[in-house]
């Protein structure tokens, strides 16, 4: 018997219509497109009415599934112009509201077109989940798979869009308060750089025409030491006569105890001791701590074990001179804070060559004393208000006594001046960074008005700014409260 042609709407031909373990029962053949564009196809079936049931059902759920979605879609298309009109007009709020009240952002408003139509892509997708549990043919199922994937995508896109709507830009706002801060931060800076500046002419070489220290620059970091990370102690730095005769770079290491001073290499010029070439390496082998310098190419140090100065000619790396400083604690006796064998600390200005030290005297207050570079005999002596082991150290400038206090793991004050010209001292407030949490050997130059610091192994300096004569340091002395005791008149020694 010749089958019945049938004839279906043209996206029924999608389906491959083959039963798993079936032969194939329909053919198609392509027939038409009418008047209305629809295209028409002649499909043999069976003369089977089980078969036809199905393919009817499949048909009306298709109709069904497609009308819906192209609902939805639809739906989702108003729901998106709406939310860009409702964008506009809430940036236009947010604007508003930004002007009459800088404190107020977008952030803190909500937008409701994203609510809806978010619950209405989550009903589109429990709509397509339930339609693909009824499908029984797998052409169906692949097609409702894409069509859920398409509103599962929709709804993700929608979650990013609300979510950006929000933390974009609470993100982006923290950025710019950020960045806004910064710039108002240089610009104080800047206007406190200009207002403060150096008026005068350049500090020439060794120059002490200043009114007293008002900055420190930021840390240079040279590089490290040349033993390693390992000998976190040290010194180094330039000869610190006002006017060496040569360019001359020293760098001494202390052993990884942090106490034995025995070796020590010599650079002729800064790109040498840069490029670790063209240096002299001397063995000492009785040097105590880091409170060394050079002093016109000679260097000054506490003999290991014993309250003795040292000197050592660098031309020819000999012992040339050794002398007891009187009434000087020794062997870790009132170091420096958090820097141990630091009894002896030698320094150089252009005044001349000094030792920082304290005495059972002084109860542990740090003294000045000058020294007559040649013979190391002290000229004169000055005593301090302030307790040397409280200290991190210090330095000269100018016969300048400046001390220094850690405040943080990162950054020091240099909060106490003494003048040894007036016998005044007054109180600073000069902050100085630094990149690991000990300073060492801390060295002026009066050739460069630098300061040259071994930090935990690393070498670094800093650039100094003083005042003009017309700014300089008060002369009045630091009030104290009542008991307290004032800084000793300078003792005089006469020579013989």
């Amino acid at each position: 018997m010749q089958p019945e042609p049938v004839l279906l709407a043209s996206f029924l031909l999608l389906l491959p219509l083959v039963l798993p373990g079936q032969p194939q029962l329909v053919r198609s053949t392509l027939n038409s497109v009418d008047e209305s564009g629809t295209l028409q196809c002649v499909v043999h079936l069976p003369n089977n009415s089980i078969f036809l049931q199905q393919l009817e059902q499949l048909q009306s759920t298709l109709q069904d599934l497609i009308g819906k979605y192209e609902q939805q879609l639809s739906r989702a298309k108003e729901y998106a112009y709406t939310t860009e009109d409702q964008d506009s007009q809430t940036l236009e709020l947010s604007h508003m509201l930004e002007s009459n009240n800088p404190g107020v952002t977008m952030s803190q408003y909500d937008n409701p077109s994203f609510n809806l139509l978010r619950l209405e892509l989550e009903g589109a997708q429990e709509l397509a989940a339930q339609l693909q549990a009824k499908a029984g043919v797998s052409g169906a199922t692949e097609l409702l798979q894409q069509l859920q994937n398409q509103v599962t995508n929709a709804s993700l896109t929608l979650k990013l869009l609300a979510d950006s709507d929000y933390q974009s830009f609470r993100t982006l706002q923290e950025e710019v308060d950020i960045l806004e801060g910064r710039l108002s931060e240089c610009e104080r800076e800047k206007e406190q750089e200009q207002s403060s500046s150096y008026s005068g002419p350049p500090l020439a070489p060794g120059s002490c025409t200043h009114g007293g220290l008002q900055k420190v620059s930021r840390p240079l970091v040279l590089k490290l030491n040349w033993r390693g990370l390992s000998y976190k102690a040290g010194a180094w730095g330039r000869d610190s006569a006002p006017n060496p005769t040569s360019s001359l770079y020293w760098v001494s290491p202390l052993r990884a105890d942090g106490r034995y001073f025995d070796y020590y290499r010599l650079h002729r010029s800064y790109d040498d001791l840069l490029l670790l070439k063209h240096y002299e390496q001397w063995k000492m082998g009785y040097g105590d701590g880091s409170g060394n310098t050079v002093y016109k190419n000679f260097m000054y140090f506490n003999y290991y074990g014993t309250r003795d100065m040292a000197k050592v000619d660098l031309s020819s790396n000999t012992l040339v001179l050794r002398r007891p400083l009187p009434g000087a604690t020794y062997n870790n006796r009132f170091s420096y804070a958090s820097v141990p064998w630091t009894t002896f600390d030698f320094a150089g200005d252009e005044k001349g060559l000094w030792v920082l030290y304290a005495t059972e005297e002084s109860k542990g207050n740090l003294v000045i004393s000058r020294l007559n570079d040649s013979t190391l005999e002290v000229e004169q002596t000055w005593y301090t208000s302030q307790y040397k082991p409280a200290l991190s150290g210090a330095f000269m400038a100018c016969g300048v006594l400046y001390a220094l206090r850690s405040l943080s793991t990162r950054q020091e004050e240099i909060f106490y001046a003494y003048d040894t010209t007036t016998s005044q001292e007054h109180h600073l407030s000069i902050l100085l960074d630094k990149m690991l949490e000990t300073l060492h050997g801390i060295n002026y130059c009066p050739w460069d008005h630098k300061l040259y610091v071994y930090n935990d192994g690393f070498l670094i300096n800093y650039d100094l700014t003083f005042l003009t004569l017309k700014e300089k340091l008060p002369s009045s002395p630091i009030r104290r409260p009542p008991g307290a005791s004032a800084p000793s008149k300078p003792i005089k020694f006469n020579q013989p």
